[in-house]
């Protein structure tokens, strides 16, 4: 019977493994790029000098190789190394802000593949109060004073729940509580799964916790930054057409800086990787971006259902179009856009947006896509950045003004910020 480790020595096992083999991998692109550089180099020789080329050639690959078999096994053995080292009494990465970071880091990135490479890497959806998990049964025993409504905070990709706290400041959940006596409901999640399948995570994480909520729950906000909105839109979705009963109680969905018709950024890591594939010289490279998570290549067109990737091949050029997912008729769904530019109309910030989203995207609305958004649902943040929206005045005053106990009315809140 194998020995269970503790959970922190167990999760920096793994990470230290993970870093040698990813580091092992790395000096093995190198490799390949040094030896496509060279054949060719030496295919140049060879046509002018002839075969007197070729011993020259044997002994350049021979300590090239055995210098980067050396330099690669070196990385495996530290990492090894490193992992059996005892730290008695260090917290699990995964508790604190700075690990949980680096975690959401590496998940984002490859977290589709943690469950082969390193599983308790690859952790479920969980609410998370102060950085520990905490089952959604069990969180009214963790809550000062249980309400009928919840606000959830859904991050985004590589993040985790300590993001909405940037600056150092009580977050969008907190401030609510105080303010407007929403209960606040922290997830944290892997991010490089495919949007649908952490929907689903989120769907059945609801299920529970309003089954176990101590009275019945009357008004449910969502609010999700980046691909979190996403998330969040696909799970009403399922919930939706599944009759689900915690979806009832849904009054507001909020995207903040949520790439709905997609992002730039992963359509560009597409074509390079197709472009890169065409010489051996840049090929490794290729295998890196295709390396890139399913939850990366979901941002590509914005893809909310599984029937966007599954039993497709990721790779082709040609995108097949993705399933329009419906917003749910019973909630007031709004959105957060923002340029790094004052004027959304300047020229670098139509071609920016906020670094990561375009403004278009961010509204759902492109020249041959719509997801239904209400224009005077919405808020532009000037001069801001993607990660701005975490945790921005502007956009607070604007939740505020959302889900207020007064009577609902269309309100333009561009206005907002000063």
């Amino acid at each position: 019977m194998t020995e269970q480790l503790p959970q922190p020595q167990a999760e920096v096992q793994a990470l230290t493994r993970l870093a040698g083999d990813e580091f092992a991998g790395a000096v093995d692109g190198i490799a390949a790029v040094h030896r496509a550089i060279s054949d060719r180099v030496f295919a140049a020789v060879r046509a002018g000098v002839g075969a007197a080329a070729d011993p020259v050639k044997i002994v350049h690959d021979a300590i090239t190789d055995s210098v980067y078999a050396a330099v690669g096994g070196t990385g495996f053995v530290v990492g090894e190394v490193a992992s059996a080292v005892q730290m008695p009494g260090v917290p699990a990465p995964s508790r604190t802000v700075w690990g949980a970071g680096v975690l959401a880091a590496v998940q984002g990135l490859i977290g589709d593949s943690l469950e082969d490479q390193a599983p308790i890497l690859a952790s479920p959806m969980t609410i998370r109060v102060e950085g520990a998990p905490v089952a959604a049964e069990l969180l009214p025993a963790h809550v000062l004073v249980p309400t009928s409504r919840l606000v959830v905070l859904v991050h985004g990709l590589v993040e985790t729940e300590h993001s909405w706290r940037l600056g150092g400041r009580p977050d969008y959940g907190e401030l609510l509580e105080a303010d407007l006596g929403y209960t606040p409901v922290h997830v944290r999640y892997n991010t490089g799964l495919h949007i649908s399948e952490n929907a689903a995570q989120l769907d059945a994480l609801l299920t529970r916790l309003v089954a176990s909520w101590p009275m019945p729950v009357h008004e449910i906000c969502l609010v999700g930054h980046s691909m979190g909105g996403l998330v969040a839109r696909s799970a009403c979705h399922r919930a939706d057409e599944a009759g689900a009963d915690w979806v009832r109680a849904v009054r507001q969905v909020v995207c903040l800086g949520s790439p709905h018709l997609g992002a730039p950024l992963e359509q560009v890591a597409h074509y390079a990787a197709a472009a890169f594939d065409l010489l051996p010289e840049t090929r490794p490279l290729s295998a890196l971006l295709r390396r890139r998570s399913a939850g990366i290549r979901d941002l590509r067109q914005g893809s909310l259902v599984d029937e966007d990737w599954r039993d497709l091949d990721d790779d082709t050029l040609r995108a097949r179009a993705v399933q329009e997912v419906p917003l749910i008729v019973h909630a007031d769904h709004y959105f957060v856009t923002a340029t790094i530019t004052r004027s959304p109309k300047h020229p670098l910030g139509r071609v920016v947006g906020d670094g990561l989203v375009l403004t278009g995207s961010g509204s759902g609305r492109g020249r041959s896509r719509r997801i239904g958004l209400g224009e005077v649902n919405g808020l532009h943040v000037p001069a801001a950045n993607h990660f701005s929206l975490l945790n921005h005045d502007a956009v607070y005053r604007a939740l505020h003004s959302w889900l207020s106990s007064r009577p609902r009315r269309a309100v333009r809140v561009d206005t907002l910020w000063p």
